[in-house]
């Protein structure tokens, strides 16, 4: 993801293709993905759960030449609204959230009253940690206990209803799954999302995938960055490049096939060639890749040996330039995703 000021988006850097080290062919269950219960120290917030089939969309807290948007100007289609970026403090693990004034609040009561009409209106608003210059480090014990207290700091002064991980630069499974565990056992509603690059999902060992399995009973959706990558491995093992059908379903199979539920399996694109430096794909991409993971139907030259109709949906960075490219994502690829099965 894009950062305020950055000016290019980060190219990743692939030191070769990771061979897939995939588990059985069986999928393992991941029971609940959130919890109903509101934890009773949390701010008051909606109840409803994340869809079925939903739609993640970023928020940008900055202007970078994309739409500036309040919330409450961010498209109705998008289900799980996750707000870019929260900030490092001077404390190992611990994060903040300063509001940035380019984007039009007079105050940060504002900000939270437009988080409440989001939730109002059946959407679930988060706080996203990382980007592209995200610097949080949590790897150890004080610093996993830093960064629960700080999410649970924040989803309880703002309201957020979770938080999404996408920290481009490694994270330490151990530390981070005993993080989030935290936020779980504070917030049993708590919606938690992933974004993580092609590379970290390449392997259920790898660190980022060994966190979402970690905490598989209550991750709410793991929307993978199909964008500013290499070609990568397939579950076939083949190589499928970037910007196609083949790329988003192959590389969707490892991730069902190395232990996610289905409902926790989702596909993130840029909103449009502007958003991201390689791998933007038409909305009628996206659908197809939709429909052949969901019901085996449009696929490529990659059919997966199984359906998965439980599918979660779709992410895009970003709900901004998604706007500057007038709402094509969240209009047709949103609709998409509220129709599957």
């Amino acid at each position: 993801m894009v950062r305020a000021g950055s000016g290019t988006v980060k190219r990743r850097l692939l030191a070769g293709l990771a061979a897939a080290v995939l588990t059985s062919a069986g999928i393992v269950a991941a029971g609940t993905a959130n919890a109903s219960q509101e934890h009773p120290a949390a701010p008051a917030a909606h109840t409803a759960a994340v869809p079925k089939h939903a739609v993640t969309g970023y928020w940008q807290n900055f202007n970078n030449g994309a739409t500036v948007q309040k919330l409450k100007d961010v498209d109705d289609a998008y289900d799980i609204i996750a707000v870019s970026f929260a900030d490092a403090t001077g404390e190992p693990g611990a994060v903040t959230f300063n509001l940035d004034p380019a984007v039009g609040y007079d105050s940060a009561d504002d900000f939270k009253a437009d988080i409440k009409a989001k939730q109002a209106a059946g959407k679930s608003v988060i706080i996203s940690v990382g980007g592209e210059k995200g610097s949080i480090s949590v790897g150890d014990d004080a610093s996993a206990k830093n960064f629960a207290d700080s999410i649970n700091k924040l989803m309880d002064e703002y309201g957020f209803d979770g938080v999404d991980i996408d920290l481009e630069n490694g994270l330490n499974s151990t530390y981070m799954t005993q993080a989030l565990k935290a936020v779980h056992a504070a917030h049993s509603d708590v919606v938690v999302t992933m974004a993580p690059q092609t590379i970290d999902m390449q392997s259920p060992q790898n660190e980022y995938f060994k966190t979402a399995l970690g905490i598989k009973d209550f991750l709410t959706v793991v929307n993978m960055q199909y964008y500013n990558s290499g070609s990568m491995n397939g579950c076939d093992g083949k190589v499928y490049a970037q910007g196609t059908v083949d790329f988003l379903t192959s590389l969707a199979c490892i991730q069902l096939a190395g232990g996610l539920d289905p409902s926790q399996v989702g596909i993130g694109v840029p909103a449009s060639s502007r958003a991201a430096g390689s791998g933007y794909v038409a909305p009628s991409v996206v659908n197809a890749a939709l429909d052949c993971l969901t019901q085996g139907s449009n696929c490529g030259s990659f059919k997966p040996s199984k359906t998965y109709p439980g599918l979660r949906g779709a992410m895009t960075w970003s709900t901004n330039w998604d706007a500057a490219n007038g709402n094509e994502f969240a209009g047709q690829v949103g609709a998409h995703v509220h129709g599957l099965p």
